[in-house]
């Protein structure tokens, strides 16, 4: 039997720069994480899914040489695509040939972030 959740723990050279963008994104501090015994650590929830977001030590994060990536599952496409619509990396939101609906940004440490929708799903609904 398998059960539980998984949350994705993402370095970030500015705290408070990266918490005011995924608040962007419908993102919230958890309240038991607004602790000053872990000032370098503060977990985030959207209602659906958690984002842990962790003070990296200086150097770490090299600009244009981030690794990470962040796909966010989101119905409104559209509207999320309004709020970024000056940060959209090239064309978007579009239709992708692996089947979503999406659009990338970088967040401040220049993690790509998708936001997409299974087309199969947006369809659907639009009918």
């Amino acid at each position: 039997m398998h059960s539980g959740t998984i949350v994705a723990i993402l370095p970030c050279n500015d705290l408070d720069l990266s918490e005011r963008f995924y608040r962007r994104l419908g993102f919230e501090r958890i309240e038991s994480s607004v602790s000053n015994e872990f000032p370098n650590y503060r977990m985030l929830s959207n209602g659906f899914g958690q984002l842990h977001l962790a003070a990296t030590v200086q150097g770490w994060l090299i600009p244009g040489r981030n690794p990470f990536g962040l796909y966010f599952y989101m119905e409104d496409v559209e509207a999320w695509a309004k709020e970024f619509r000056d940060e959209i990396l090239g064309n978007g939101p579009e239709e992708k040939p692996w089947g979503t609906y999406e659009f990338a940004v970088s967040d401040p440490d220049e993690t790509l972030v998708r936001v997409g929708w299974p087309i199969r799903l947006r369809k659907s609904q639009s009918q």
